[in-house]
Order: structure tokens, then C-alpha cells, then sequence
């Protein structure tokens, strides 16, 4: 008599099977991670405009570099824009932070790293700037 069972052959298939479906999962997983990251580094951005447009429309000029890369708030005597400035998120990297900067008292420029396409913007350095606020 015979024994039903499974062959040699048809476990490796399946254990193949099963390690094909993780690697495919873990791959969709780390390409979430990315475009969440990139989703907070573009509401990161969005934040910072919104409060150094308030503050510009008090104070008349943009703030210094110094107030917001070294303070990491932005305020004008008691009015505070923004408490804490935000900090991108992980993997930390010198080229994943938000560099602010400000030429003059009417125009700045916010640079930002992104590790894919978000809509219209491109992956990598990219800059905001006060015209650009849509």
C-alpha cells in the first residue's frame, strides 16, 4: 500500500513559492517607507512656508538663517510662527536635512531632499522658495 505524501520536488516549489512572495513583500514594504518619509518631508516644507509667511506678513522681511537653524523656532518678539522647526525624518543623512536660507529680507530658499518622485516634484535636492508657495 501505498502512503500519500509530498515529494521532494513539490516542497522546494512551495518553499520557493513562499520565499518569492517575501521578498516581493518586504520590497513594497521599504518603497511605502519612502514615499511616507517623502510625504512628511513635503508637509514639513508646507509648515515652514506657511510660518515664514506669517511671519513676513508681520514683520515685513523673512527671518535671519541663524533664528531658524540654530534656535529651531520661528518668532517675532512674542509671536511664535512655528515652536519647533522640523527635522527630517529617518534615515538621517547630511543630505536629507532642511537647509533655510535668506539672501535678503524679501526672498529665502528651503532646501529639501526627496527619495522619490511626489507629483510634480522630482526626486532629490529640490528647493522652495517664497514664490513657490502654492
Amino acid at each position: 500500500m501505498k502512503k500519500k505524501a509530498f515529494t521532494l520536488i513539490e516542497l522546494l516549489i512551495v518553499i520557493a513559492i513562499i520565499g518569492l512572495l517575501a521578498t516581493l513583500s518586504v520590497i513594497a514594504l521599504n518603497n511605502a517607507r519612502a514615499k511616507s518619509r517623502d510625504a512628511k518631508r513635503m508637509a514639513d516644507v508646507k509648515q515652514m512656508q506657511t510660518a515664514l509667511e506669517l511671519y513676513f506678513n508681520d514683520a515685513q522681511s523673512y527671518p535671519d538663517e541663524d533664528m531658524i537653524n540654530t534656535d529651531k523656532t520661528i518668532k517675532s518678539g512674542t509671536n511664535i510662527y512655528m515652536q519647533n522647526v522640523p527635522t527630517p525624518p529617518t534615515p538621517p543623512s547630511s543630505h536629507y536635512q532642511y537647509t533655510y536660507t535668506s539672501s535678503d529680507t524679501n526672498t529665502y530658499t528651503l532646501q529639501y531632499f526627496l527619495e522619490g518622485p511626489v507629483g510634480s516634484i522630482p526626486e532629490g535636492l529640490n528647493t522652495a522658495t517664497n514664490s513657490s508657495l502654492k
